[in-house]
């Protein structure tokens, strides 16, 4: 299957996510807020007076904030819709730039964070269930990708610009992102699953029409959704469901580890400790804040890659692959910080941690950065979306709390070779569990996935779109 092939007839969709995507860059500028802005906090000449303490919180509550909104995200994506949950969270984003621009005292921004961690947790839940529920089955992977290259291209523009500009400019573009998704997502469709289950079906005839090319059988794909959305229809929506049905069982175990390796392979710990790691191994041969711009440029770059790769090789051969490369990245870096704990003259070898680490952000995001957010968008039906996207974003949380809490107290204690070995470890479990338990959702219908996670034959295959 050609890329021409892979893309003819989609634009419409493409469209729609690209704008429904542009708040993620402003969530990923967040994410990686902290990093280059704190030092400037801490300064002489900083915008808002700050301690070392308070420097310390406002990283532990933009998680606070993601955990926080779980609740509330779980409700409006079915009561609202995808289009308005993305909307809301891109309006109170914007709100969040405003403030922190602005902000007098410390007070303000923590706050601010605060709301940042809710709306980006509603951002990550209801976008990727709105582009999974639009997209063609050919090129869903690569559509629910995109959430996460943006995300990578506005942690590259924090660590590129906040250092070098005014406090409140990396703010104006932070701010000006949200507000052109504001301007112009409005006019998008809204996913036609989502109408079809509210009982609107001529609604949900008008949004495919605008999804699809104008040679596209709507009407054949609106009756199978149909009755995909009546079939699931039948199974209550209770949170109990998530153990008691197998096939919901199954997809959040399969998400509690995913989301689980994904910040167990530590890509949290190196976001927000990258130059502390690489000072600590005596790889000063760049300055910390050119070694962060180079690491999430790579991201972008291998992010992108498998947003490219992922509809043609699947989920599997890109998550088994990233696992143990990711693995064997972060081995290299615990033996590295065990001769050197030991004593031995690592002088000659000190090069090694910089180009792990520069490895390990090409090897997490050819697959085990970039899979489980794809995955998390296909695996639940219609009915249980919000419940099961919400809780495995929960998990992936309490997952990011978890690996810094390892790496910090492993680290501390006993030395950083230690909590390296643990996230090793954690990507090779990653690999074997993909191996043998994760299913291949690579060209399959959402109602197709489904009947898979049941272990049951399924209706008739899609049409083989690979020849």
């Amino acid at each position: 299957m050609t890329t021409t092939n892979i893309f003819e007839g989609t634009f419409p969709q493409l469209v729609a996510v690209l704008t429904g995507t542009l708040a993620a860059i402003s969530d990923g500028m967040q994410y990686g807020w902290t990093a280059p802005v704190i030092p400037n906090l801490l300064g002489p000449d900083s915008p808002v007076k700050t301690s070392k303490n308070q420097a310390e919180w406002l990283e532990l509550l933009l998680m606070i904030g993601s955990f926080s909104g779980l609740t509330l995200t779980m409700y409006l994506v079915d009561k609202i819709g995808r289009k308005r949950s993305i909307l809301l969270s891109s309006f109170v984003t914007l709100i969040v730039w405003i403030v922190i621009a602005v902000a007098p005292r410390i007070e303000y921004i923590f706050v601010a964070r605060l709301f940042a961690g809710a709306a980006g947790n509603m951002a990550f839940v209801a976008t990727p269930m709105y582009i999974a529920e639009i997209a063609d089955q050919k090129i869903r992977g690569f559509l629910s990708s995109i959430i996460y290259l943006m995300m990578l291209v506005g942690i590259l523009i924090i660590y590129a610009v906040a250092p070098y500009i005014p406090f409140y400019a990396h703010c104006v573009i932070g701010g000006g992102l949200v507000l052109i998704e504001l301007i112009v997502f409005p006019f998008m469709p809204e996913s036609p699953y989502y109408l079809l289950y509210r009982d609107q079906p001529e609604a949900a005839r008008s949004s495919l029409k605008r999804l699809r090319p104008a040679s596209a059988n709507v009407e054949k794909e609106l009756e199978d959704i149909q009755q995909a959305v009546e079939r699931q229809r039948t199974e209550r929506a209770r949170i109990q469901d998530l153990v008691v049905v197998a096939s919901n069982r199954r997809a959040i175990l399969i998400m509690t580890i995913l989301n689980g390796a994904q910040h167990f392979s530590s890509i949290s710990v190196f976001l927000m400790n990258l130059h502390v790691i690489l000072e600590a191994a005596g790889s000063i041969y760049i300055d910390s804040s050119i070694a962060a711009i180079i690491f999430s440029f790579i991201m972008l770059v291998a992010a992108t890659m498998a947003s490219l790769s992922i509809d043609k090789y699947g989920r599997k051969t890109l998550l088994i692959s990233s696992s143990i490369s990711t693995g064997l990245c972060l081995l290299v870096i615990a033996i590295y910080f065990t001769l050197k704990s030991s004593g031995y003259d690592v002088d000659g070898i000190s090069w090694i941690p910089i180009v792990s680490v520069m490895t390990y952000a090409c090897a997490f995001k050819l697959g085990l950065g970039m899979v489980p957010i794809v995955l998390t968008a296909e695996l639940f039906p219609t009915k249980m979306k919000a419940i099961g996207m919400t809780l495995a974003d929960g998990i992936y949380v309490i997952a990011a709390v978890a690996s810094l809490q390892i790496y910090q107290q492993l680290g501390d204690r006993y030395g950083l070779q230690y909590p390296f070995y643990v996230f090793s470890g954690s990507c090779f479990v990653a690999a074997l569990f993909t191996y043998f338990l994760i299913p291949e959702t690579k060209g399959k219908t959402l109602e197709q996935i489904q009947y898979i996670l049941k272990g049951i034959d399924g209706p008739p295959k899609a049409e083989n779109t690979s020849a």
